[in-house]
């Protein structure tokens, strides 16, 4: 410490002033520039430009403080007696240069302006931050007449006139001496644009018709219009969103009412809903009438009260995780930029700072992970329904009660069942009633819900406070104000915190005469464990008297060993009292099921809103080095829109969604007219589609992408005018197949020809000279298959079917391997665990929702050979596409090998095929020829 106090204070007053060109960038040109320059910036330091290094780097800044090198980050680093921290660490500056530098700053750190060597790159200089470019001119919105042409929405049977997309596909090819390839034969064209509209291939009627008229336009026209389409193309957005039914990490478990914003996604495509539109509903939606799509901003995993350690730290960590990941998602599905990478520091190759991400933060601070009720038509139409259901079951069991046998009366009553049991006795006053369970059939007890009735049959206990023994909370579900709320199921219920023990209790505002107790561990019937097989009901009158009214020495015994005893026994019953019981159970039972299904569609885990939280910018993203304030506003690099800080939640979602939808903004139409192509050509002219920053790659044709752009703009943002401008276009319509389909290549004459092979020119076809062939996704596969062995069901909407045992939670998932009429929908509608790939088509390079897909690799392994060959989904669907095939074409061999290839490929089998096939389906049955289709790359790939 000696020897860098006594450099501190090392002066001299005849001394000239130190000279920065001649004798401080000497200094950090030697010593510092190899980390702290043009090429590398450790820390955020970057001291070959003046405004860069006065600035200081991410962890002490300013590292130059003028007048005074004591609190000067960069004296006190090349100065201190840690080994471990002195800089350079190469080893130590020599003294006199330490001396420079220290008078240097304590003179002023006078740095004259045009000296620099290097000269600061303008990040903002990037072709995705510059406005659209159309002929060579900036792209002018009109807002008179902005849908005044061909394809606009209510106009999709118009034909298009001649399609510019395909000079730019020609000009792009010119450069590189190629041309495009022939056309695509029509059943070709069909199947591809049927697929890839659809997500299923067209039957063979469809074939016929389109080989009769040749009529692209009206393919076209009824492929968008299809119901089919919607649930195709929100499969592309869901994987960008990362949208699954669970919550994530390790616990996993369900979002039993994630789906409504599935199916908001589905209508949404299917109903044409202009993508500006579409912005504004997913992230303000609650504002706009559709509830469900706010589900958008709560898409991603997300830790749960009961996984968050209960010290403050923790609960502030958590908390910018979770708003992290909302403008995350935000930033890389609308502007397709990694904003994210901004929150520890100065995003590194954007114009992105930590002010900026802190500043986006702002803007969704009061939005929590959660549900809220839905406000749809439908939803008010079901809490109606759910009223007039739950009155009508109420009258039930008053009329029930009559036959349950009173508690204590000598009658052995039924043993406790999982779903419903009664406690009847006299009618008695009751200031508060405790449930004390004495014993379980295993582990902590749990209760979904536990009513109390007056004599008049009101459920009391909805009104009532609530006290328990204590809780054992588990990722927002097991809490105590789940037992008196009127819902049922596992995910509503209050568990104990003490094994076999606990208790539960009411108060109500005032005395009540009550005459039973209803109680359940799941009226749901899914969970049979945990549950009080010992316990008494005891009330206490105002004067604060206990007495035992009921417990379960009078009922028959438990047994553990079956599950299947009824809700209500009809023992000790007369004759025509046990009629009238099950008279009153028959009508019973339809309300119970039809109360379920009300009662999970009135909910949506679409966020829930408050008042914003405070937002400062974190030092390396920590919560726990707050810095300056921040109010709502947008990215700097592309507008000055800010908010005050006063300003309510919604509005700021609004301003922010407004902004995003703007024509102005140059990214937002460029990045989903790029996932639009990507779907159609498997890659998108930008390669990268949710990253058009300067580490993503260029686009491969610049003037079509904005061109694109602004069409879709100008057709008032109609996704379904730039599916019908692409799959009509010639690019789209060629040939797929190699260069002996290519033009001059095509011709054995020609074959010595200058021409250039475009294979050693562009082998992945990125300039689009031939269509690029694909591999289908794992889920149009799985649809396909059980299309053309009619099996598919085509219900669509609602809650989603199981592909495993279990639909969130710790251990491990068996899949569901037995084909019911459920689990034949479409693979969109299957209820999505996170991280855990389907059984079967999971190998097929399916999205398991962990982090954003905007592009799908392409794998091949053994795995999905020995899946599409031998797992009992593809042995189910070949055999029902036998016996399809039997019932639809006959007894006779060939008609069936026939019939089948029609099915599956769109096309008779060749001769060679027939004479091949024809044994084996006389020897080994036609379910082998349908898997063998099945496996067959003709049946698996766009062609």
């Amino acid at each position: 410490m000696k020897f860098a106090a006594v450099l501190l204070t090392i002066t001299s007053a005849s001394a000239a002033p130190v000279d920065f060109v001649r004798e401080v960038r000497p200094i950090l040109e030697k010593h510092c520039y190899e980390c702290h320059g043009a090429k590398k910036q450790k820390s955020g330091l970057r001291l070959d430009i003046k405004s860069e290094a006065l600035k200081g780097g991410d962890t002490h800044a300013p590292d130059i403080v003028a007048g005074k090198s004591a609190d000067s980050a960069l004296i006190n680093l090349i100065t201190t007696t840690d080994e471990d921290e002195v800089m350079p660490p190469k080893g130590r500056l020599p003294a006199a240069n330490i001396e420079i530098l220290t008078r240097w700053i304590n003179e002023g750190a006078v740095w004259p302006d045009g000296v620099d060597l290097a000269k600061l790159e303008d990040r903002r200089d990037h072709w995705a931050f510059k406005p659209l470019m159309v002929s060579g001119s900036k792209f002018q919105v009109s807002n008179s007449s902005p849908n005044t042409f061909p394809g606009a929405p209510g106009t999709l049977n118009l034909k298009l006139e001649t399609n510019r997309l395909d000079s730019f596909i020609d000009a792009k090819l010119a450069e590189k001496g190629l041309h495009r390839s022939p056309p695509a034969d029509p059943v070709t064209w069909l199947r591809r644009v049927t697929f890839d509209l659809t997500g299923l291939p067209p039957t063979p009627e469809e074939v016929a018709a389109f080989l009769n008229d040749k009529d692209h336009e009206a393919v076209v026209g009824r492929l968008l219009n299809s119901p089919r389409y919607g649930e195709h193309w929100a499969q592309h957005w869901l994987d960008v969103v990362r949208f699954a039914d669970t919550h994530g990490f390790e616990v996993n478990t369900e979002r039993p009412n994630a789906w409504p914003y599935r199916d908001y996604v589905i209508r949404a495509f299917n109903n044409d809903t202009p993508y500006d539109r579409f912005i504004k509903e997913q992230i303000v939606g609650d504002a706009m009438g559709e509830d469900a799509a706010t589900g958008f901003l709560v898409t991603a995993s997300v830790l749960l009260p009961g996984q968050i350690g209960k010290d403050e730290p923790s609960k502030r960590l958590a908390r910018q995780d979770s708003i992290d990941e909302m403008v995350v998602n935000i930033g890389q599905t609308f502007l397709g930029l990694s904003i994210g990478c901004a929150r520890c520091h100065d995003h590194k190759f954007d114009p992105i700072s930590a002010k900026d991400y802190y500043a986006m933060q702002a803007f969704v601070a009061g939005v929590e992970y959660g549900e809220r009720d839905l406000r749809t038509p439908e939803a008010l139409a079901a809490r109606e329904r759910l009223k007039e259901v739950k009155a009508k079951l109420a009258e039930l069991d008053k009329q029930l009660s009559r036959f349950v046998p009173l508690a204590k009366s000598g009658v052995k009553r039924p043993m406790v069942v999982p779903r419903e049991n009664r406690d009847r006795f006299m009618p008695v006053k009751a200031k508060r009633v405790r449930f004390t369970i004495r014993d379980t059939n295993n582990l902590e007890p749990c209760i979904d819900e536990f009513e109390v009735f007056t004599t008049t049959g009101e459920n009391i206990a909805l009104n009532a406070s609530l006290t328990v023994s204590g809780e054992k909370v588990s990722a927002d579900r097991h809490e105590q104000r789940f037992v008196n709320d009127g819902h049922y199921g596992n995910s509503r219920s209050w568990m104990s915190n003490e094994v076999g023990k606990g208790w539960v209790m009411v108060e109500f505002a005032q005395e009540q005469e009550i005459d039973r107790v209803l109680w359940s561990r799941d009226r749901q019937g899914k969970f049979k464990d945990r549950l009080a097989t010992s316990y008494v009901i005891e009330v206490a009158d105002a004067s604060g008297t206990w007495k035992t009214v009921a417990d379960s020495d009078d009922r028959q015994r438990f047994d553990t060993r079956d599950r299947t005893q009824p809700a209500f026994s009809t023992q000790g019953l007369q004759k025509e009292e046990v009629g009238e019981a099950k008279r009153l159970l028959d009508q019973k039972r339809p309300l119970d099921e039809e109360l379920q299904r009300l009662d999970a569609s009135q909910k949506v885990f679409a966020g829930t809103f408050r008042t914003p939280d405070d937002i400062h910018v974190l030092n390396r993203g920590d919560p726990e080095q707050p810095k300056e304030s921040v109010a709502p506003a947008v990215l700097s690099a592309l507008g000055d829109l800010k908010l005050a800080t006063e300003t309510p939640e919604q509005q700021r979602r609004l301003a922010l969604a407004k902004w995003i939808a703007s024509p102005q903004n140059p990214l937002t139409a460029r990045v989903m007219v790029n996932r639009l192509w990507q779907g159609h050509f498997g890659t998108g002219l930008v390669e990268t589609p949710s990253d058009f920053g300067r580490m993503g790659i260029k686009p491969t044709h610049p003037e079509l992408l904005d061109w694109l752009a602004a069409e879709f703009i100008r057709s008032g943002w109609s996704v379904k005018h730039m599916h019908r401008l692409i799959v009509t276009s010639e690019t789209y319509r060629q040939r797929s197949g190699g260069v002996m389909e290519y033009g001059v290549h095509a011709n054995p004459t020609l074959q010595n020809s200058n021409t250039p092979n475009p294979n050693e020119i562009d082998s992945e076809s990125r300039l689009l000279w031939r269509f690029p062939s694909r591999r289908l996704d794992a889920e149009v596969i799985r649809d396909s298959m059980l299309a053309v062995s009619g099996l598919l069901d085509l219900k669509m909407h609602g809650r989603g079917f199981n592909l495993f045992d279990k639909r969130g939670g710790l251990t491990g998932f068996e899949p569901v391997e037995t084909l019911t009429p459920e689990n034949t929908r479409r693979m969109i509608y299957a209820h999505k665990v996170r991280r855990e790939p389907e059984a079967v088509f999971g190998a097929f390079d399916c999205p398991d929702a962990g982090q954003s897909t905007a592009v799908r690799r392409s794998s091949t392994t053994p795995i999905q050979a020995l899946n599409l060959f031998n797992s009992r989904f593809t042995l189910d669907t070949a055999s029902a596409f036998a016996t399809r095939v039997q019932k639809e074409a006959g007894a006779d061999i060939a008609a069936q090998i026939t019939r089948a290839y029609h099915l599956a490929l769109n096309r008779p089998p060749s001769s060679k095929e027939l004479r091949e096939a024809t044994p084996e389906v006389r020897e080994h049955g036609l379910a082998v020829l349908c898997r063998a289709l099945f496996n067959s790359n003709e049946f698996l790939f766009l062609p």
